[in-house]
């Protein structure tokens, strides 16, 4: 863990419900830029999965205790007991482990159980210049506590069909959580990932940028093997393959990230309302994919 830190730390909850957006690979190159740029990072695992804890080399087998050990009522410890230092100079990460999928059950009768997190973040934000969170592919009480305890929101959106879906569901619990848990969240930016040179691409290109104007960032990450191979060595994509088109996306997608400090200023400017309903009419239609778009 890095000395006392006198900067005021970034608190970023990386979200989306649906699994395979590329949520993970985000958080955890996001993370591997920041530190390899001399930050200071604490990335929590979230996720039942464990994807970015074994995306980082870290294995069940060396994990003694994790994010499940400090937010659950039982034999919880103190946060710093469970940061696992990474082979990365100046990446730490709150690793994840199987335990942590019966936590959703146990935390429904805690008291004050959207805040669990918030309070092991607010005991650790000192030492870091950045903290991400790595939620799960869920709206339930994990990604809630998640998002009580950070100040801004990235969103992964695939390219692809149906990447709208849920998206209605997921605005209206961030304004959920503003309303009732935590004021100061903001929604930081929406990241395109999995991006082919297809109509389709880029028509939801076309359609993000549309309904979430001013919210989308430049940078598009593409669908690249590299970026797919990286996490089964073990390693961020800057220590497998600096080269690839992967590490370039991140390495732009993050400097944009670093320089984006409007979340305080700004909102996403949509009718959440209008947009679940549109896509319910369109769904209903059972048309093809082309004409998914322009209706």
């Amino acid at each position: 863990m890095p000395e006392e830190n006198n900067k005021t730390c970034r608190l970023v909850s990386i979200v989306n419900q649906k699994g395979g957006v590329g949520k993970s690979t985000t958080a955890i190159n996001i993370s591997a830029y920041l530190a390899n740029s001399g930050a200071s990072i604490l990335l929590v695992d979230l996720d039942p999965q464990g994807n970015a804890t074994s995306g980082l080399g870290i294995y069940k087998k060396d994990i003694r205790n994790s994010v499940y050990d400090v937010i659950a009522d039982h034999n919880r410890i103190a946060p710093e007991e469970a940061i696992f230092n990474t082979v990365y100079e100046g990446l730490d990460i709150l690793p994840s482990s199987e335990k942590l999928s019966g936590a959703e059950v146990e935390l429904v009768s805690a008291f004050k159980r959207e805040y669990r997190l918030k309070k092991v973040l607010d005991k650790l934000k000192q030492y870091y210049d950045y903290i991400l969170v790595d939620c799960s592919p869920a709206l339930g009480l994990l990604t809630i506590n998640a998002l009580t305890a950070t100040s801004e929101v990235i969103i992964p959106l695939q390219c692809e069909y149906f990447a709208f879906g849920g998206i209605a569901s997921l605005l209206q619990a961030v304004e959920l959580v503003r309303k009732n848990l935590n004021s100061g969240l903001e929604i930081s930016g929406i990241v395109l990932t999995m991006y082919t040179k297809t109509k389709l691409s880029n028509q939801v290109v076309k359609e993000a940028k549309k309904y979430f104007s001013g919210r989308v960032f430049k940078t598009i990450v593409p669908r690249n093997v590299r970026l797919a191979e990286a996490p089964s060595f073990g390693k961020h994509i800057f220590a497998y393959d600096p080269e690839c088109k992967g590490a370039k996306a991140y390495e732009k997608l993050t400097k944009e990230f670093i320089k984006n400090r409007n979340g305080d200023e700004k909102r996403i400017n949509i009718e959440i309302e209008n947009l679940s309903r549109r896509m319910k009419d369109f769904w209903d239609t059972g048309a093809p994919p082309k004409h998914a778009f322009g209706r």
